[in-house]
């Protein structure tokens, strides 16, 4: 297998993360296409990279002409076809659902270059549960955000028939990235980080199912004990309820169940965290943000 340079970056989903991680492409100095089937969500997610580079600018991180030039090196498209022909890297960050993302790589099946590699921005999710639809396997590998610019582990982690040259290959575009690129040796649910948050957020829900205490109090324990700004609940508005309930979904433990039992009615009356202006908080003045909350 042949692995060339990339000359076009490609963001197949431009949702929170993709939108992401094409603003930080095109920072690194790549040409980048996002694609989705929605032109409204793909102007929103230009719009968003818009306002976080200005954010950039002000934290003095990145300069007004490194801004502006970033900017233009991002093109959006809603052809398929188009898309498909033109990227040599391609990022999906389709929603976290398998058959949801097994179906939108199968619509790419066999239309991509030969050189193309091909990733997915799974928290959860095998690269091996996908793989035999992508129609690409040893070049098919998970190459996982967790936030690009406030948390920026990216996580590689191939699936059996993922080529060696793959690797190294990701590795290194991680650092072109500005990322900070960890191999997981193995397929492993929920990569290193998102194993460990789990457990502890899994805890927190367990705590709040059995009503041993209420979200304000446990998130206090946390923030409280471990001198964190944020506490388990807090963190999962941000991530997005729709987002924990997808992973509670593929968990069958009693605790998973209890907890999604908490979260549903939420979630049914549209409140997902941040993104919808509530979650266990109403946003954007959280009350664990307020300097009374852990008085």
């Amino acid at each position: 297998m042949t692995l060339r340079e990339i000359k076009i970056f490609g963001i197949l989903g431009s949702g929170t993360l993709g939108w992401k991680i094409g603003l930080q492409a095109a920072l690194s100095g790549f040409e980048v296409l996002m694609f989705d089937i929605s032109a409204e969500q793909l102007k929103r997610s230009t719009e968003f990279q818009s306002k976080l580079s200005r954010r950039l600018e002000k934290a003095g991180i990145i300069t007004d002409k490194h801004a502006a030039e970033a900017l233009t090196r991002i093109t959006t498209t809603t052809d398929s076809v188009a898309f498909a022909s033109a990227v040599d890297f391609v990022s999906e960050s389709v929603t976290e659902d398998l058959e949801l993302k097994r179906r939108v790589w199968s619509s790419f099946s066999g239309s991509w270059k030969a050189h193309t590699v091909l990733t997915t921005n799974t928290s959860y999710l095998l690269p091996s549960q996908m793989a035999d639809i992508v129609g690409d396997e040893p070049r098919f590998c998970a190459f996982h955000f967790h936030d690009v610019f406030d948390a920026r582990v990216v996580d590689v982690m191939g699936h059996p028939k993922t080529s060696s040259d793959v690797i190294p290959f990701l590795m290194d575009l991680g650092r072109k990235l500005n990322q900070i690129p960890v191999h997981v040796e193995h397929e492993t649910s929920g990569y290193l980080f998102n194993a460990m948050l789990m457990a502890y957020l899994g805890a927190a829900g367990n705590l709040l199912a059995k009503g041993k205490a209420s979200v304000e109090a446990i998130d206090r324990s946390w923030m409280g004990n471990m001198s964190t700004a944020i506490g388990p609940f807090g963190m999962m508005d941000i991530v997005g309820l729709d987002t924990v309930d997808h992973i509670l979904k593929v968990r069958t433990d009693r605790q998973s169940i209890a907890f999604r039992g908490v979260i549903t009615p939420l979630i049914e009356a549209g409140k997902l965290g941040v993104k919808s202006g509530e979650g266990f908080y109403k946003y954007p003045k959280p009350s664990y943000a307020d300097t009374e909350f852990l008085l």
